[in-house]
């Protein structure tokens, strides 16, 4: 038997723990995200906060990420991605802590438990993006959207949660701090389970040509990167606009009540976890480049439907077209990007980067637009986005071994 077969057999005992894992953890990003944005009516209502002011605040969990996002790659590539998650997720509960307490007394400390989330949200998603691939590669099949179906699992669940708290009066603090405990107690003990982020293949004929913090920066040069990275973005543009301001434009743009918008959001979450979980078989069948394609204008039409619905069934109806068209942009770029296993802990950061740029300009942007045109109007900044990046999908097209730039021959 040969060392290759030697390393897969090897593997094989550990991948259904390894997937296990891998749930895990973006069920459990995803989880204390949703439980976040579930409370985010009652922190601005708490401080008193107008749509732009809003928009800053939430500015400063994406300027976190996006500071994450360029040191990702090196931390992953150095650390590996199951110390990596580990520690990020009990630096993101000592957040969700600092958070429960910090809007009680103001926006500073807000702003401050904010920029230590999103700085260590981003590092664990960059992370379980790169272990993901990782898992993808030994079993063989297209399973990225379903961890991120995982990860829009945890988001109903906390939206759901969420909704209950506020029914039941549960204070923000109370809800938030539980919630941050939890993750950081179970979600170290399940990455013990993590495989390894490259399989050794001594029997390969290629090599990478340099290696840590150069390799992971060169990363930024590469225009097939960045193309998908701008894919990602606009999906993420998409998500985001979608995590941030549904409930609201509920609440203020339909003259909803707390709860009912809380279960808007907890409906187009339902929606992209349907997407991404009931995805293989159409990815396989029709390639990523047209389902991405095609998602991106069922998106655009779902967004159109909740803004211009005027009824709330109609902008629930919006919300399920927009949820499934919003769902699998993000994660076939992760997919894209872990195409080489040598080169995805860099190309994942470099990608990701790009895509939580969306979470950055997002919020203010809509905040902003908010204050003139209304919430709800200011979301056809997302068609707009989403309609141009239908223009660039091809990036997303498999790479082959022989278009891998950064190999080369070992002889």
């Amino acid at each position: 038997m040969s060392t290759r077969e030697s390393t897969g057999v090897a593997a094989q005992p550990r991948l259904p723990a390894a997937t296990r894992a891998t749930y895990i953890a973006f069920i459990g990003c995803g989880f204390a995200f949703a439980s976040w944005a579930s409370r985010i009516p009652q922190v601005r209502d708490q401080l008193h906060l107008s749509s732009q002011q809003l928009g800053l605040v939430l500015l400063t969990l994406a300027a976190g990420s996006v500071i994450a996002l360029l040191l990702a790659g090196v931390i992953v590539h150095t650390f590996h991605s199951r110390l990596t998650v580990g520690v990020m997720s009990v630096l993101l509960g000592v957040a969700l802590a600092v958070v429960a307490f910090g809007y009680l007394w103001g926006v500073v400390p807000l702003v401050v438990g904010l920029f230590v989330y999103g700085f260590a949200s981003a590092t664990w998603d960059v992370a379980m993006n790169v272990q993901g691939a990782a898992v993808e590669r030994l079993s063989g099949r297209a399973i990225m959207p379903r961890f991120h179906a995982g990860w829009s699992i945890g988001t109903v669940a906390g939206a759901v949660v969420g909704a209950a708290m506020i029914a039941l009066h549960v204070a923000v603090t109370a809800h938030l701090l539980v919630v941050g405990v939890v993750v950081a107690v179970v979600t170290p003990v399940a990455v013990r389970s993590f495989v390894p982020d490259i399989e050794p293949d001594p029997d390969a004929t290629f090599a990478p040509s340099s290696s840590g913090s150069a390799s992971a920066l060169r990363r930024w040069l590469e225009p097939r990167t960045l193309l998908v990275g701008l894919v990602v973005l606009a999906f993420a543009f998409a998500e985001g606009a979608g995590n941030d301001w549904i409930s609201l434009s509920l609440i203020d743009g339909y003259q909803l009540p707390a709860v009912v918008g809380t279960l808007g959001f907890a409906v187009f979450l339902a929606a992209m976890t349907a997407g991404r979980w009931f995805s293989d078989g159409i990815l396989a069948r029709y390639g990523r480049v047209t389902v991405v394609r095609s998602q991106g204008v069922l998106a655009i039409a779902g967004l159109l439907l909740f803004v211009f619905g005027q009824v709330p069934l109609l902008a629930f109806a919006g919300l399920l077209l927009w949820g499934v068209g919003a769902s699998l942009g993000f994660p076939v770029g992760m997919s894209a990007a872990a195409d080489d296993p040598a080169a995805a802990a860099g190309r994942v950061s470099v990608v990701a980067s790009i895509g939580y740029c969306a979470f950055l300009a997002g919020p203010p942007l809509i905040g902003y637009l908010g204050e003139h045109i209304t919430v709800l109007r200011a979301l056809l900044a997302v068609v707009v986005v989403l309609a141009l990046a239908t223009l660039i999908t091809g990036a997303l097209r498999p790479l082959s071994v022989d278009s891998r730039p950064e190999r080369e021959s070992v002889s």
